[in-house]
C-alpha cells in the first residue's frame, strides 16, 4: 500500500481508538466512515471538474453536515441515514437499515472534519481502495468482532484469480461475497489490461462483469462500497442482500469465485428433489440440488455448480469436512466429479484465516453438459499444508507462498501438468475406490510429528483442537439425529 494511502488509513484509524472509549467497535466505526465518506464523494462530484448531478437527494447532502454542530448535526444525520435508507439503487444498499452509532455530537462533527480535510474523488482509484481495504482489513484484525469471517487472506485471492484467469465480457458471482476481495482482484486482473480492452469491454467491466449476494446488510454496504471506491458499479447495486441458498433465480455465471461461510450448520435444511423430510420448520426446495444436507458447505458447493453457465469454471473455498463427510458429503462428491470436471484441489495452509484453526481447501472444476460418463478424469492435488507454518500476527502469508502452485497449475494449459513433491494426480478410478469417496488425501511426511521444536504455535494448536473438537460434533449429531 502506497505510503499516502497509508497515512490517511493511520489517521483515520487512530480516532477510532477515541470513540472506543464509548464503547463502539471497529465495526460499526468502518459502517459510519461508509456512510459519511459516500456522501463526501458525491458532493465532491457536483463540483468542477466533474460538475455531475448529485446522486443524494437536496438536504440529505454533505453540505448539509458540514453546516451544523451539537445536537442539531446529531439529529440530522439520524435523518439523513433513515431516509436515504429508502432510496433504490446502491443509494438505498449502501444506506439500508443504517443508524448512528456516534452518539457524541463533538466527535461526530470531528469525524466529519477529518473526512472533510481529503479530496477524495481527486485520489487515484487504486489509492483510494488502498485506503478503504486498509480499514477493513483493520476491522478485520480485530477478532472479538467476528469480522475476519468475511476476509479472505488477499495473497490467496490474487492466487485464484490468476489461475482462473477472467476474461473481458464474462459474468463473474460471488454468492458470499463478503467484502468483495474476489471481485476487486478479478478487476484488478482485467483492469491491467486496460489497454487492450475496447469501450464495450470496459463499460461491461464497470457495471455488468459481477454479480454478488450476501446475507448480511452490514457486510453487503461494505462490499458496495469497496466497489464504488475501485469504480465497479453504477447507480444500480451489482451487490445484494439475499440468502443465495434459498432457491435457485435462474441466473447463470461464466465463473464463480467465493469462499462461503464457514462455522455453524445452516439452521435449515434443504430439501432435495426427492422431498427427504426436513426436520427443521422452515424448508427450501431445492430440486436442483443433490443431497439434502445441514451442511452449509455443502449447501453452497451444490449452488455453486447450479448458477454455473455450461463450461463455466468455479474456484470455492471449502473446509476440510467438505472433502471426508460421510451420507451426503459422498454423494455431493460423486455427482461433483460425474457432472463437472473436478481437476485441482489447493490444499490451505493453517493460520491464514482470522478464524483460528480453520483447515480449507480450494476446489477447482468446471461444469459439463449432461453425459452418462464422469466428466472427472484426473484430479490433481496441491499440497501447502503439510510442513508449512504461517500466523497472523509473526508469519503471514505472502502471494511468494503460492508462486508454485500457480506454476504448476499451469494456467497456460492446464492439461499439460507435471508432478512435483507438492502436486499429486489421482485418477477417477483411484479416488471413487477410496473410503466415501474421500478426497482427504495427503503423501508427504509432516516433520512436526517428530520435531518438537517445529510444533505450531500455542494459540494455532489451540484453534485447532477447537476446529477439531467442533467438526466432530457436528458428525455426532448427524449420527444422532
Amino acid at each position: 500500500m502506497p505510503n499516502d494511502s497509508l497515512a490517511i488509513v493511520q489517521k483515520l484509524w487512530n480516532y477510532c481508538n477515541v470513540l472506543r472509549d464509548d464503547g463502539i467497535s471497529y465495526g460499526d466505526y468502518v459502517e459510519q466512515l461508509t456512510y459519511l465518506l459516500f456522501l463526501k464523494m458525491a458532493d465532491e462530484q457536483t463540483k468542477p471538474p466533474f460538475n455531475k448531478e448529485s446522486v443524494v437527494p437536496a438536504g440529505l447532502d454533505w453540505e448539509s453536515l458540514v453546516d451544523r454542530d451539537g445536537d442539531a448535526l446529531e439529529t440530522h444525520y439520524r435523518h439523513i441515514l433513515d431516509e436515504l435508507g429508502r432510496q433504490s439503487g446502491t443509494l438505498g444498499v449502501i444506506f439500508r437499515k443504517s443508524q448512528n452509532k456516534i452518539q457524541d455530537p463533538a466527535k461526530l462533527k470531528r469525524i466529519i472534519q477529518l473526512i472533510n480535510d481529503e479530496t477524495w474523488s481527486g485520489l487515484d482509484a487504486d489509492v483510494k481502495g488502498d485506503i478503504y481495504e486498509g480499514l477493513l482489513q483493520k476491522n478485520a484484525e480485530d477478532t472479538k468482532s467476528g469480522a475476519g469471517q468475511y476476509f479472505t487472506p488477499r495473497p490467496l485471492i490474487k492466487a485464484i484469480v490468476e489461475v482462473m484467469r477472467p476474461e473481458p465480457m464474462q459474468t463473474i458471482c460471488d454468492p458470499a461475497c463478503g467484502t468483495g476481495g474476489f471481485f476487486l482482484a478479478a478487476h484488478d486482473y482485467l483492469s491491467a489490461k486496460s489497454d487492450q480492452l475496447d469501450r464495450e469491454q470496459k463499460q461491461f467491466l464497470r457495471y455488468k462483469t459481477f454479480h454478488g449476494t450476501d446475507i448480511v446488510d452490514s457486510v453487503v454496504r461494505l462490499c458496495v462500497m469497496n466497489l464504488h471506491l475501485h469504480g465497479v458499479g453504477g447507480d444500480e447495486s451489482p451487490v445484494e442482500t439475499r440468502d443465495s441458498l434459498i432457491s435457485d433465480t435462474g441466473e447463470r455465471f461464466d465463473m464463480v469465485l467465493t469462499n462461503p461461510p464457514f462455522g455453524k450448520k445452516s439452521s435449515i435444511t434443504i430439501v432435495d428433489e426427492k422431498g427427504a423430510a426436513a426436520r427443521d420448520s422452515l424448508i427450501y426446495e431445492r430440486e436442483d440440488f443433490w443431497a439434502t444436507t445441514s451442511n452449509k458447505q455443502l449447501n453452497f458447493l451444490q449452488h455453486v455448480k447450479t448458477i454455473l453457465k455450461i463450461n463455466g469454471r468455479a474456484a470455492i473455498v471449502v473446509p476440510d469436512n467438505v472433502l471426508f463427510e460421510g451420507s451426503a458429503g459422498e454423494t455431493v462428491r460423486k455427482k461433483l466429479m460425474h457432472e463437472c470436471d473436478l481437476h485441482t484441489l489447493l490444499r490451505l495452509p493453517t493460520g491464514i484465516f482470522y478464524a483460528q484453526g480453520v483447515k480449507a481447501n480450494v476446489l477447482f472444476f468446471d461444469r459439463k453438459p449432461a453425459s452418462e460418463t464422469p466428466w472427472t478424469d484426473k484430479l490433481w492435488i496441491y499440497d501447502l499444508r503439510t510442513n508449512k507454518r504461517f500466523t497472523l500476527k509473526t508469519k503471514q502469508m505472502r502471494y511468494d507462498a503460492l508462486r508454485d502452485f500457480i506454476a504448476c497449475y499451469n494456467p497456460d494449459n492446464r492439461h499439460d501438468r507435471r508432478e512435483t513433491e507438492r502436486f499429486k494426480s489421482f485418477s477417477y478410478d483411484e479416488l471413487m475406490q477410496r473410503d466415501k469417496v474421500s478426497l482427504d488425501i495427503f503423501w508427504l511426511r509432516d516433520e512436526s510429528l517428530e520435531d518438537t521444536e517445529n510444533l505450531p504455535e500455542p494459540d494455532e494448536l489451540v484453534g485447532e483442537i477447537v476446529a477439531n473438537l467442533t467438526a466432530a460434533l457436528e458428525q455426532f449429531q448427524d449420527i444422532s439425529e
